[in-house]
């Protein structure tokens, strides 16, 4: 398993970013225990309807506030209360700040009775949370993921688990250089143009080739616009048979491991009429298509070596440029407007478009 000091990526181990965590019908008012950026995490839903993550342990005596079904607290429904979480050991009452509030047998709370939090956004029925190695707050958006979860005549994703992989997320975010992947993996021909573009915390990737399946003529040119919002969040919008959008995104549990899902919300209609249970079913066999055109990429994944060092060509795409704006993500924050002066700008792999296109 490789780790993050295998590549030479930064100082941390673990990068900057929004991450998801989980749907939103995985977080109930029944804490859950979960395993991210190499340690313990509990999530809780309070009585407001507001997420929350904490750190896993009390800091009382180190019992893990999820991992309990006999206590008394537990199988009396008392664990969380109002958006507080309770320790099932001592009863010890923690706000959503995380500071402690309440100990049932004595009036002194100690200053040092705090679980560490973490910042949470629930969007579009998915969970995610803030991670930052320095502890500071978030310096980027999160996405809203092109307005499409309410918009009239989308059908919403249905979130698709790809699986855990033994495979450092660099491995996966190169794919936004990797120009000679798409014929013999997605099906791609006749390409057309292929460049990156790197603005701050953003990097997009524009693409424009025939497909063998995803096209209705063999002329058609299927036109792409992929990005990724930080080290996690990919998005795609697609014009197809159906306009589509796109979301692909993985969170480290370990150094050197990562848990992967993919979404996809479809434009069945322009939103003046219902939308019918042909209309979801169309939409949910395109994302299963989207899925398995992914899961090409996984199968990759799953059974490649790590790559420290690729062996690139001129023509692969500029594998080291996307690395560099990587590496912004695993290093002090006060580096990063640096780090930008080197990588902002166009790279452009390839372009066969007349100069009046190009222009």
């Amino acid at each position: 398993m490789a780790k993050s000091s295998d590549y030479r990526l930064g100082e941390f181990d673990f990068p900057r970013g929004w991450f998801m965590v989980g749907e939103s019908a995985e977080a109930t008012t029944t804490p859950t225990a979960m395993r991210y950026f190499g340690q313990d995490l509990v999530m809780y839903r309070g009585e407001s309807g507001q997420v929350y993550v904490t750190e896993a342990y009390c800091p009382h005596m180190g019992a893990h506030l999820a991992k309990n079904t006999t206590s008394y607290i537990v199988r009396d429904g008392e664990q969380v209360q109002g958006d507080s979480i309770r320790c099932p050991f001592h009863g010890w009452q923690f706000g959503p700040d995380g500071n402690c509030k309440n100990i049932p047998y004595s009036d002194f709370v100690p200053k040092a009775a705090k679980l560490k939090t973490f910042p949470v956004i629930e969007r579009a029925g998915t969970i995610w949370m803030w991670h930052d190695p320095e502890g500071l707050e978030p310096n980027f958006d999160l996405p809203d993921f092109g307005g499409h979860w309410d918009a009239p005549g989308w059908v919403r994703w249905k979130i698709d688990f790809m699986g855990d992989l033994d495979i450092h997320p660099i491995e996966v975010v190169d794919n936004m250089a990797d120009y000679g992947h798409f014929v013999p993996i997605h099906g791609a021909k006749d390409f057309v143009y292929f460049a990156n573009e790197f603005k701050d915390h953003i990097v997009h990737q524009y693409y424009a080739a025939g497909h063998r399946t995803l096209v209705q003529n063999p002329e058609d040119v299927l036109t792409l616009d992929t990005w990724y919002t930080g080290p996690s969040i990919l998005q795609s919008e697609m014009e197809g048979t159906f306009n589509s959008f796109i979301l692909i995104t993985h969170t480290p549990i370990e150094d050197g491991k990562i848990r992967v899902w993919h979404g996809l919300m479809v434009q069945v209609n322009d939103g003046s009429a219902p939308i019918t249970d042909e209309l979801r079913a169309a939409a949910l066999e395109y994302q299963e298509g989207s899925r398995l055109a992914f899961a090409q990429d996984v199968e990759i994944w799953q059974n490649k070596k790590a790559c420290i060092n690729p062996l690139v060509i001129p023509n692969d795409g500029p594998y080291g440029k996307v690395r560099t704006w990587y590496k912004q993500f695993y290093s002090p924050r006060d580096k990063t407007p640096d780090m930008h002066k080197r990588t902002n700008g166009m790279h452009v792999t390839l372009d066969k478009r007349s100069s009046s296109a190009a222009a």
